[in-house]
């Protein structure tokens, strides 16, 4: 993770060398509307849905109006948030030839609540044009996924079309989470913040989040422990969305995500490697049908 991360930042300044800043905030600002869509509030014991006045990045000519992430994550039963990713460190090339479009309708088609695109390069081969073609493709949200180290990257998300970014929590300060939380919020977008151990759960927390996920791979080591999602659900209360990230690939573990009270689970790899990732994600998406209350 370290080597990713200083690889982002040096792509970053050149990134901003490219296009100034301040070009984004003249795109977003051009962008005026009277309401964001519906985003979730921590609000006691329970998530309210509320319609909060835009600064003025939500609709626009020239940048898409916001698909609400967390709302359509919080919808009953498990959600699947299926991923577009070309390769990743540990797998390598996951579906040679496949399109970002091509996946996108077939995700869409066959259940998923929402995308994820990887748009990093260097490490997964992904670009912003396979989110916004993902995006083109479907009428769900899409989760920017990439390695976040720099305000500069979650204004680019939003003028790309992004509905939602990841922020991991192992890459950034507490102080650097939390404004990076409120810049989203500010800028009309959900962030999915990414956990991998109980003090980080608290941290995620504790700046705010709303969407919090546990992901069951170290992305030091790049090992995976399925059972690290459950055992760190209770931490999260029930005013947030919990969603499991990592090494689920079969109908059962879905269902045991269910038990354990998961909202959603983000699946990547094990439906690019399907021999028919339709048929694998109708599957996951039965097994998280909703099925009468959950203790």
């Amino acid at each position: 993770l370290d080597e990713i991360l200083a690889h982002k930042r040096r792509e970053v300044e050149l990134r901003r060398a490219q296009r100034p800043f301040e070009s984004f905030e003249a795109a977003l600002a051009s962008s005026a509307s009277e309401l964001r869509p519906p985003l979730l509030a921590r609000d006691g014991d329970r998530a309210a849905v509320e319609m909060a006045p835009s600064s003025s990045f939500s609709k626009s000519r020239t940048v898409s109006a916001i698909r609400p992430f967390a709302v359509t994550l919080r919808q009953p039963g498990v959600s699947i948030v299926a991923e577009f990713k070309r390769r990743s460190p540990s797998g390598g090339e996951l579906r040679p030839g496949a399109s970002a479009g091509e996946m996108a309708r077939l995700y869409s088609a066959c259940g998923a609540s929402a995308l994820s695109v990887l748009t990093d390069e260097a490490y997964f081969g992904g670009t912003d044009a396979d989110l916004v073609e993902a995006r083109q493709a479907s009428s769900l949200p899409v989760l920017r996924k990439d390695f976040v180290v720099d305000a500069y990257q979650i204004y680019e998300a939003r003028a790309v079309g992004a509905d939602a970014i990841l922020l991991i929590v192992r890459a950034l300060t507490n102080q650097e989470l939390r404004d990076f939380l409120d810049l989203t919020r500010h800028l009309g977008m959900d962030a999915l913040v990414e956990t991998h151990s109980e003090d980080e759960v608290r941290r995620a927390l504790d700046a705010g989040a709303i969407v919090v996920g546990v992901n069951n791979r170290d992305l030091d080591t790049l090992v995976t422990d399925v059972t690290l999602a459950p055992r760190l659900r209770p931490l999260v209360p029930p005013d947030c969305i919990f969603v499991a990230e990592s090494g689920v690939s079969q109908p059962e573990q879905i269902a045991t995500l269910y038990a354990a009270g998961a909202d959603a689970v983000l699946i990547g790899e094990s439906l690019l490697r399907a021999a028919d990732p339709g048929a694998l994600l109708r599957s996951l998406v039965a097994a998280g049908a909703p099925r009468g209350a959950r203790v």
